[in-house]
C-alpha cells in the first residue's frame, strides 16, 4: 500500500536562523524602548510648562467688612451714614421711592444688625465706598454676605466703575428660611448696565468688565417691597468684600 507523505517540509537552517535573528532584535529593542521612555520622562517639559505654565490664582485678602452699627436707642430707623460700623467706608443709598431701614441687635443671630428694604416702594440699592482705595476685584475677588428674604426677593452685587457706570450681576442670593451666609465670585457672573437713578437694568449682558478699579460695591433689590410683615423684602446683615486695595491717588 502506498503511504501518503506530508506536504509540510522541515524548515531549512536559513529560515530558522532568520526567525532567531528577528526574535533577538525585538528582544533587544524592548529594553531600549523602555530606556528611551524613561529618559524622556526626565527630560525638560515642553516650552509652556518650562516657562511655568499659566499663573496660579491666589485668593485676595479682605478688602472691607461692614457689620452695621445700631444706635443707643436701638429698634428700627432709617439707615444713614451713622449706621456704618467701618470708619473707612462711606454709605451710598439709592432709593427712588421709600426708605432703607436699619434694625436688629448686636450678638443676636436670629435678628442681627442689618438693613431692611421693606419700606422701599421701588427697587433700591445700597453701596459702600472706601475713602482711600479703589477695589481690585479681578481674579478670585468675591463678596460674602449674611442675608434673609421674604417672598421672591433676592439681592445682587452691584459695582460702580471709575467712569461712573453702574452694573448689576446676574447672580443673586437669598434664603426665605433663615439667615444664610453665602458668597458670589465676581469671575462667575455676567453683568447688566444699571440705571442707578431708577435702580433698573438696561441694555444687553456684558460678559467681562474691567474690575481692576471699582469705586463702589454693594447690593440691589430689583423689586419693590411690601412693607412690614411677610410679603416681599430683603435683609442684609454682615457684608465682606475680598479684593486688593488700589490707592485712589495712584489709580490714574
Amino acid at each position: 500500500m502506498q503511504r501518503w507523505r506530508s506536504s509540510s517540509r522541515t524548515p531549512s537552517a536559513l529560515a530558522v536562523g532568520l526567525i532567531i535573528g528577528v526574535a533577538l532584535s525585538v528582544a533587544g529593542a524592548i529594553p531600549t524602548a523602555f530606556a528611551q521612555a524613561a529618559a524622556e520622562s526626565k527630560s525638560p517639559a515642553p516650552a509652556a510648562a518650562a516657562a511655568g505654565g499659566p499663573p496660579k490664582l491666589t485668593r485676595p485678602g479682605l478688602f472691607f467688612r461692614e457689620e452695621w452699627k445700631q444706635t443707643d436707642k436701638g429698634g428700627e430707623h432709617a439707615a444713614t451714614a451713622e449706621s456704618l460700623g467701618n470708619p473707612n467706608l462711606e454709605l451710598k443709598l439709592y432709593v427712588p421711592s421709600g426708605e432703607i431701614e436699619l434694625t436688629g441687635n448686636a450678638n443676636d443671630e436670629n435678628n442681627p444688625i442689618h438693613v431692611w428694604t421693606g419700606l422701599c416702594t421701588s427697587p433700591c440699592a445700597a453701596a459702600f465706598r472706601d475713602k482711600t482705595s479703589f477695589a481690585d476685584l479681578t481674579g478670585l475677588g468675591r463678596i460674602r454676605w449674611n442675608t434673609k428674604m421674604s417672598g421672591f426677593h433676592q439681592v445682587r452685587p452691584i459695582v460702580k466703575l471709575p467712569d461712573g457706570a453702574w452694573y448689576v450681576a446676574d447672580r443673586a442670593d437669598g434664603s426665605t428660611r433663615d439667615w444664610l451666609v453665602s458668597e458670589i465670585s465676581f469671575a462667575d457672573v455676567r453683568w447688566l448696565r444699571l440705571d442707578i437713578g431708577r435702580v433698573v437694568t438696561v441694555g444687553n449682558f456684558v460678559d467681562k468688565l474691567d474690575l481692576s478699579k471699582v469705586d463702589e460695591i454693594g447690593f440691589a433689590d430689583l423689586m419693590p417691597s411690601s412693607g412690614h410683615g411677610p410679603g416681599g423684602w430683603s435683609d442684609v446683615a454682615q457684608v465682606d468684600v475680598f479684593g486688593k486695595a488700589v490707592p485712589r491717588t495712584q489709580a490714574h
